[in-house]
C-alpha cells in the first residue's frame, strides 16, 4: 500500500511529465470498491472501438487553436467529402501532420489509423499503434482513454500479423496491456521479454520503471531508470529516478538526481520545483 508521501511523489511525476502515471493500471494497484465499479464500466467502454467520432474529436480539439490553423484544418476536412480514394490518403497524411505539428495526439492518431487502413503495411500499422499510445498517455478524458488503448492494441496486432514478433510491436503491446486491460501481467511479460532480448531497449526499460513506480516497487524502478539514463540521459529519466529515491527515503540520492534534472531541463519552472524539493529533503 502506498503511503501519502509516495502518492504525492507519483502525482508530481504525472503532472510535470504528463506520461502514463495518470492511467489507472489495472491489477498493479488494488482499487477500492467504488473504483472497481468504475473500472468495470471503463472496460466496457473500451470494447467499443467505434466510440470515438473523428468529427467530434476534431471539433473539440480545434477549440484551442488559432483562427488560421482552424481554417486550414477545416478546409482539409471539407476536401475529404468529395475526394477520391487516392486523394483521401494524401489528405489524411496532411491532416495527421497538422495535428502532429501542434502536438494534439487524439485526432492525429485517428488519421494515422485511416492511413494504415489504406496502406495496410507494417510500418503504417506500427506508427498508428505508436500514435494511439501517445494519445492515451496524454488524454485526460477517462472515457476516451480506454478506447485509445484498445485501438493501440488493435493496430499493433495488425502490424504483428504482417511482421511477427518484432520488439517494437511487443513493446507497444506490452505498454497497452498493462495500461488498459484486466491482465497487466500479459504486458509485463512482453516487456520483460523485450529487455531480455535487448537489455538496452529504451522504451521497454522506461515503461517498466514507470509501472514499478505505479505499483510501489521503487527499488525496481530505480534500476530501470538507471538503465534508461545509461542509454539516453534525459531530464525526464533523472526526474523519475529522483522521485523513486525520494519515495525510498534516500534523500541524498534524490537530491543529486533532482539536481541533474534541473541541469538538463534548463527550465525555470523545473528549477523552482527542484529548489523546493531540495529544501524539503535537506530539512
Amino acid at each position: 500500500m502506498l503511503n501519502k508521501k509516495q502518492i504525492i511523489v507519483i502525482g508530481s511525476v504525472a503532472v510535470l511529465m504528463g506520461l502514463m502515471l495518470l492511467l489507472d493500471i489495472q491489477g498493479l494497484v488494488k482499487p477500492s470498491e467504488g473504483e472497481e465499479n468504475q473500472a468495470s464500466a471503463t472496460t466496457s467502454v473500451a470494447t467499443d472501438l467505434k466510440a470515438i467520432s473523428l468529427e467530434e474529436v476534431s471539433k473539440t480539439s480545434m477549440e484551442g487553436l488559432n483562427a488560421s490553423l482552424k481554417s486550414l484544418i477545416s478546409d482539409l476536412e471539407a476536401q475529404l467529402k468529395s475526394a477520391s480514394d487516392d486523394e483521401k490518403l494524401d489528405l489524411y497524411k496532411k491532416l495527421a501532420q497538422q495535428w502532429d505539428d501542434v502536438n494534439i495526439t487524439t485526432p492525429s492518431s485517428l488519421y494515422y489509423e485511416l492511413i494504415a487502413e489504406n496502406d495496410s503495411n507494417f510500418d503504417s500499422w506500427l506508427k498508428a499503434g505508436d500514435k494511439f499510445t501517445d494519445a492515451y498517455q496524454q488524454s485526460m478524458d477517462t472515457l476516451i482513454q480506454p478506447v485509445l488503448v484498445q485501438k493501440a492494441i488493435s493496430s499493433y496486432q495488425k502490424a504483428d500479423k504482417l511482421k511477427p514478433n518484432t520488439l517494437e510491436v511487443k513493446t507497444g503491446l506490452g505498454i497497452a496491456y498493462v495500461s488498459g486491460t484486466p491482465n497487466p501481467m500479459q504486458g509485463i511479460t512482453l516487456l520483460l521479454d523485450v529487455v531480455k532480448q535487448d537489455p538496452k531497449n529504451l522504451k521497454a526499460n522506461l515503461n517498466l520503471g514507470l509501472f514499478s513506480m505505479k505499483s510501489g516497487q521503487f527499488d525496481k524502478a530505480v534500476e530501470r531508470f538507471k538503465t534508461v539514463i545509461e542509454i539516453a540521459p534525459s531530464a525526464e529519466a533523472w526526474f523519475y529516478l529522483a522521485s523513486s529515491y525520494e519515495s525510498m527515503d534516500r534523500n541524498a540520492d534524490a537530491i543529486a538526481a533532482y539536481l541533474k534534472t534541473k541541469e538538463i531541463a534548463a527550465d525555470p519552472n523545473m528549477s523552482q520545483f527542484v529548489d523546493r524539493k531540495i529544501n524539503e529533503l535537506s530539512n
